[in-house]
């Protein structure tokens, strides 16, 4: 085992993110620190033909654990009174491939920060490394400001059963998308109990029913129903702490090709691309003009190691490109269409 490491989720769709994650890494945080990358699914042939080019990166070869995990989830998913009422199934994507970062917890680190493939590292990790000796997980988001079916739990429905208050769940609500933890949490009995919860005592409707399917959802059960200390660094006193992370909503100011919080230039852990389909990123990095904010900023580390690769000048997609893509589109949608 080793002291502290870091994760992500990947596979060959989303190659393009994970090398730019790889490389702010490498630039942000420590350029030896071990890496494990969570296989998404069986697409990993260009995943490991990188990892083979660096010496600290691995990839996490547990099935049995990434297994568990997918079962857990799943069987949430089917228990959900949303599920059951309207006879819905999970999305084609679902069958807990996103679920499957909660592999961490079975992992090789004995303490861990988990990034989202769809993110770049744009600082030290050290400030959750040292919160992991009081603390069992460590975020740093704004979910607990969300409110009715936004939020990831049902608050008035638990709030209830007299087993927890309502600032109290408030302010354990979290993304999942950055967080720091540690190995062993979630052991084998504790997660068949929690199942039995889940499943068999109706505890899945603890769950909003907007996003049933959600890992960041069913991770805020988890933590919520565990009583483990969590500390969000956007409820910190010190108000240093208290940033943005996302792209597509958070206003960010770059000093050398790093990101900061536009108040104050506080530095922020992260920048996450959340909303950006993997796609959009391939074309990207292929050179079209892209409507993804920060743009510039992710082709710098996509293609830090080989910038002779990185596109002179983006171009816009022409008149044909754009109606082939509205067709196919339109396609997909009248398929999907019962």
């Amino acid at each position: 085992m080793q002291d502290f490491g870091i994760y992500t989720l990947a596979n060959d769709a989303v190659y393009d993110q994970l090398v730019a994650l790889l490389n702010s890494i490498e630039a942000n945080i420590d350029a030896n620190i071990p890496i494990c990358i969570i296989p998404f699914d069986h697409c990993l042939h260009r995943v490991k033909d990188e990892i083979s080019k660096r010496p600290n990166v691995t990839l996490f070869q547990d099935h049995s654990s990434i297994q568990r995990w997918e079962s857990f989830a799943c069987q949430f998913a089917d228990a959900h009174p949303h599920a059951q009422q309207t006879k819905a199934s999970h999305p084609r994507w679902y069958q807990g491939k996103l679920h499957r970062k909660f592999a961490a917890f079975d992992g090789p680190f004995e303490r861990f920060v988990f990034f989202d493939g769809d993110s770049l590292a744009m600082k030290s990790v050290e400030d959750v490394v040292t919160r992991l000796e009081t603390y069992d997980f460590v975020f740093d988001d704004w979910e607990h400001a969300k409110t009715g079916k936004q939020a990831a739990l049902n608050i008035p429905l638990i709030e209830e059963t007299g087993l927890f208050e309502r600032d109290d769940i408030r302010a354990k609500l979290h993304c999942s998308s950055f967080f720091g933890a540690k190995r062993g949490l979630f052991g084998a009995a504790e997660l068949d109990q929690l199942q039995d919860y889940l499943t068999q005592q109706g505890e899945a409707a603890w769950i909003n029913g907007q996003g049933w399917w959600d890992d960041a959802f069913l991770f805020n059960y988890m933590t919520l129903r565990s009583e483990r200390p969590l500390f969000n660094t956007t409820l910190s006193m010190n108000g240093q702490e208290r940033t943005g992370n996302c792209a597509n909503s958070d206003p960010f100011v770059e000093v050398n090709q790093v990101l900061y919080n536009q108040e104050g230039l506080k530095p922020i852990h992260r920048i996450h691309y959340m909303g950006y389909s993997s796609t959009d990123f391939k074309r990207l990095c292929q050179g079209e003009n892209v409507d993804i904010r920060y743009k510039d900023t992710f082709l710098h580390y996509r293609f830090l190691k080989n910038p002779e690769q990185k596109p002179a000048a983006l171009r816009s997609p022409n008149l044909l490109t754009r109606t082939n893509r509205l067709l196919q589109r339109a396609t997909k949608k009248l398929v999907a269409i019962p």
